[in-house]
């Protein structure tokens, strides 16, 4: 059996080397996991990761490490393969909360995508659908591990539309919930969204309230058709376009109470000049939303995302 050494480079300049030993190719199908760790910067916290993942007979394929400078914390992802007989998931997750209590972490999770069940998502849309019929398809595709547990919108839509008939073949459900200025049937919401996991504004044109968020708890991402910092709230592509920017862009970004100020995720941006119309910002505009959702998604449910001081993210 040979002996593999991997040099692996962090975003702090430090360089960790390792040796894995190959594994057997006549041996069990091997599961792929992910662990990520958030926690107080110390030394070893590579070493016990390592430790932990082979004393099971597991495997490490790829390792990011971040420890930003004078902020005394720590963020690593590591995806490894490892074989079930050997290290059941019931073991693994007793392993990885030993590991968590010894460097007092503030977030750590392993996740097995063979083993674990898909995560629970909710949609909220509005009358705009390029972006939720692009989740959709990915959907479909098996782009996303993800089982999407209704789609909800405050726009009814017409039973022979193409996002009508989609969601009857999959036997996804549609609520529609007209919304007021007065009622934004939030109350209706929570009960629709309690058992989801997170949930995504597909092009939701309502503001979420301080309650509802406080009443939620979990994470919920927004795309938003504008380069954040620059022109939040309403008609984005209308203000950079008299603004005479050069570049657009969307943003897919956590949500706060603070409207589209919450941890930004992703962005995408495109090049625009004079000859550019309206029209023509948001066509670019509405393609460059579906990419960044779909890639903000992506990254989220592969445990990429991490928070970072009051209002960043680490994203590996």
């Amino acid at each position: 059996m040979s002996v593999l050494l991997r040099r692996i480079s962090s975003s702090s300049g430090r360089v960790i080397e390792s040796a894995n030993r190959s594994f057997n190719t006549h041996s069990a199908p091997l599961s792929h996991g992910i662990h990520v760790l958030y926690c107080p910067d110390s030394v070893g916290i590579v070493a016990k990761i390592s430790e932990c993942i082979a004393s099971r007979g597991g495997n490490i394929l790829e390792a990011d490490v971040y420890v930003p400078q004078n902020k005394n914390v720590f963020y690593s992802r590591s995806e490894f393969v490892f074989d079930p007989n050997k290290w059941p998931r019931a073991q693994m997750d007793e392993d990885v909360l030993s590991l968590a209590k010894k460097f007092n972490a503030k977030r750590s999770v392993v996740r097995v995508p063979s083993i674990d069940p898909k995560y629970k998502m909710a949609v909220l849309a509005s009358k705009q659908d390029h972006c939720l019929v692009d989740l959709l398809l990915a959907w479909q595709d098996g782009k996303l591990p993800i089982d999407i547990s209704s789609v909800i919108s405050n726009h009814d839509r017409l039973p022979n539309s193409h996002v009508m008939q989609f969601l009857e073949r999959h036997e996804i459900p549609y609520h529609y919930l007209s919304t007021t200025t007065e009622n934004k049937r939030e109350d209706e919401i929570l009960q629709l969204v309690q058992d989801t996991d997170f949930l995504v504004l597909a092009r939701y044109m309502q503001v979420l309230s301080k309650s509802f968020l406080n009443r939620y708890t979990k994470d919920i991402i927004n795309i938003h058709h504008g380069l954040l910092p620059s022109f939040k709230g309403g008609n984005p592509c209308r203000q950079a376009f008299y603004a005479g920017v050069k570049l657009i862009g969307a943003t897919s970004h956590f949500v706060t109470e603070e409207l589209d100020c919450g941890p930004i995720i992703e962005q995408m941006v495109e090049r625009v000049s004079h000859k550019d119309s309206l029209l023509s910002f948001v066509q670019k505009s509405e393609n460059l939303e579906k990419q960044c959702l779909l890639k903000a998604l992506k990254s989220y449910c592969e445990l990429r995302v991490l928070p970072y001081e009051d209002n960043r993210t680490v994203v590996f």
